[in-house]
């Protein structure tokens, strides 16, 4: 990309310096977002007549007025050469020329609307769009059925633009992809989520609806650099041991390029993979690998900035007001580029700008498209929302056509309720301060502790689902390191019993100690504290009991509550309730039988950790020093 910049830089730079030359360009050329682009070209007076603005798509002739011309010229994808000549009385007076690189794929776009009828629904694909270049009708329709649907639709495959659906399909998510193809062969595809329910098939709200497998979710944040020296690879080889423990979705740090030695948030550039991580190939196979294993892959990706060595923003640095990426970054009334806190190295993109819109969405569907990723964990997403708030919903919907399964993460807080409310699945588990942990004064309050997390679980069930954790990027020391093994213990039962999408991050089932951002050596494997099972343990009962994954929480009243936290799960079924005891006090905890409601008191009660059998009486139940029960009726 640096030398496609370097080139037009010169270009236009050698067509002003030439004496004989009466116009030139407001800026170099480069790389274009946008299927046309406003050319600006200042003409000496008196020089010009006329000005020729000549593309391989189109020709327009203006004339000068305030020593200047401007026109919208139409792109094709790859190379354009832009020709601006000067006519005086009909003759050629001279001409500069620049080149743009479109960077967008010339297809038609396939588009399904789904009309629900008494017995099932109805798919059309006629409101499909042509090719923004030199159109041509759309000759033809496939549909098909996508291979992990619980059971086949009859009808399918079929070529016609639409199709019906109709009679008993067994429960369960199905998915339909359309491809269309124009009559230059052109072709786009598009994929809709549709639900059996009682046998009927049903549409699915796109904008707000997610896939069922999020609700089962458990995620491992991967730093690849911290599993070994191969990155990528060495993940891929330890996916065994993760699908062992009971995680279904890895979610890697930013492998984008990024300069040498950071983390991988200053990016350099969306479409390559970092280097020092491994290849386009390797990726290809971790995902590849983790789909084998019934495990998606998201990516964490970073919409709201650049880095200031990405060539883009080296570019204005050295043109200033002529580079044509120059309108791509925020800029204060000073005109300098803007950036959030101390982040002085991270330019903020320019969400007016539409050519960056395109620019962040296509980055997006770069990864779905190249490399089947199953969803993003978007840094900073408060970022946009606050420059532009319409961007998100948009960006889903574009996202969302191509693969409707994905899963969307915002890293911005859940108690806000516009970010499951325009494009995302889930937010963080944080208070109405940016990026402050909903969870990190309770846990440094030891003599409250159960009470400040009681009160920051219940300010979290006010908004949307919410992605919650124990470490993460940000969380510096971790959490063992901080609090010690009994405590983690009490904890990690607490974050995988509550509702939401629960995370561990690189390491934290071995009680690994290291900070993300300062230690880059590969962690070690060796599970002095017996973490890991605990883990094991606790997801597998996640999976095992709908109670825990539900939405339905009822907080209790308890003595000790200081020290003792407890909470009902709940389905709708007494029998199928669970209960949750959370002792993060140092001492043991009497807990009165009339405190813990919504369990019978006819029947006795099983641990689901230790197996063993309680029944309710008059003494109540004894929780020791940090300690976790978990019960259930038998």
């Amino acid at each position: 990309m640096r030398a496609v910049l370097a080139g037009a830089a010169l270009l236009a730079a050698a067509a002003v310096a030439a004496d004989d030359v009466p116009l030139a360009f407001g800026t170099s050329g480069g790389e274009a977002w946008q299927f046309s682009k406003s050319i600006d070209v200042s003409v000496a007076a008196g020089r010009c007549d006329r000005v020729a603005i000549i593309s391989p798509l189109s020709t327009v002739s203006l004339i000068p007025r305030g020593g200047h011309v401007r026109a919208q010229v139409p792109l094709q994808p790859g190379d354009n050469r832009i020709k601006a000549e000067c006519r005086k009385q009909g003759r050629a007076r001279g001409a500069a020329q620049q080149n743009w690189n479109l960077r967008l794929r010339n297809v038609p776009t396939a588009l399904v609307s789904v009309s629900e009828t008494a017995n099932g629904v109805t798919l059309d694909a006629r409101q499909s769009a042509p090719a923004p270049v030199r159109p041509s009708a759309i000759t033809h329709y496939e549909w098909r059925a996508r291979d992990d649907n619980p059971a086949r639709l009859a009808g399918l495959p079929a070529s016609s633009p639409r199709i019906d659906f109709s009679g008993v399909a067994p429960d369960g998510e199905y998915y339909v992809t359309l491809r269309a193809t124009d009559g230059n062969g052109r072709t786009d595809e598009s994929t809709v989520m549709l639900r059996a329910k009682h046998g009927t098939l049903r549409s699915v709200d796109p904008g707000h609806d997610h896939a069922a497998w999020i609700d089962r979710a458990v995620v491992y944040g991967v730093v690849p650099a911290l599993f070994g020296p191969g990155g990528l690879t060495d993940v891929t080889a330890r996916l065994d041991q993760l699908a062992a423990l009971g995680v279904t979705t890895l979610w890697l740090s930013p492998i984008t390029e990024s300069p040498p030695g950071d983390f991988g948030y200053a990016v350099t550039n969306y479409f390559h993979v970092r280097r020092n991580l491994g290849t386009d190939e390797e990726l290809r196979g971790l995902v590849q690998a983790a789909h084998a294993r019934g495990m998606r892959v998201i990516l964490d990706f970073v919409p709201n900035h650049l880095s200031d060595q990405n060539a883009y923003f080296a570019d204005t640095i050295a043109h200033a007001q002529h580079s044509p990426y120059f309108q791509f970054f925020s800029r204060g009334p000073d005109g300098k580029a803007e950036h959030y806190f101390n982040w002085s190295n991270l330019k903020n993109l320019n969400y007016a700008n539409p050519e960056v819109q395109r620019l962040v969405t296509e980055a997006f569907i770069y990864w779905i498209r190249d490399f089947d990723v199953d969803g993003f964990r978007v840094d900073a997403a408060w970022g946009p929302k606050q420059r532009a708030p319409d961007f998100w919903p948009r960006w889903r919907a574009e996202l969302k056509r191509i693969k409707p399964d994905l899963l969307l993460i915002a890293e911005a807080s859940a108690r806000d309720p516009y970010y499951v409310q325009n494009g995302f699945d889930a937010a963080y588990d944080w208070t109405g301060k940016l990026g402050e942990w909903a969870w990190q004064d309770a846990f440094d309050d030891t003599p409250n502790t159960a009470r400040r997390l009681r009160s920051a679980i219940e300010a979290s069930l006010s908004g949307g689902p919410v992605f919650r954790f124990l470490e993460n990027n940000d969380t510096g020391p971790r959490f063992r390191s901080r609090y010690g093994v009994g405590r983690t213990r009490v904890a990690a039962a607490m974050l995988l019993t509550l509702p939401g999408i629960p995370s561990l991050y690189t390491g934290e089932e071995v009680g690994a100690a290291y900070e993300p951002y300062k230690d880059a050596h590969q962690i070690s494997w060796n599970d002095v504290d017996g973490l890991e099972s605990w883990y094991r343990r606790l997801i597998a009962l996640r999976q095992e009991h709908p109670a825990l994954r539900s939405p339905d929480i009822r907080m209790l009243d308890v003595v000790h509550g200081d020290q003792v936290l407890a909470y009902a799960r709940r389905t709708g079924n007494p029998s199928d309730n669970v209960l949750v005891l959370l002792n993060y006090g140092a001492s043991p905890a009497h807990l009165a039988t009339a405190d813990l409601i919504d369990m019978p008191r006819d029947r006795k009660l099983k641990d689901l950790l230790t197996g063993d059998e309680i029944s309710f009486d008059s003494s109540g139940i004894t929780i020791a020093g940090e300690s976790v029960r978990i019960l259930k009726p038998k």
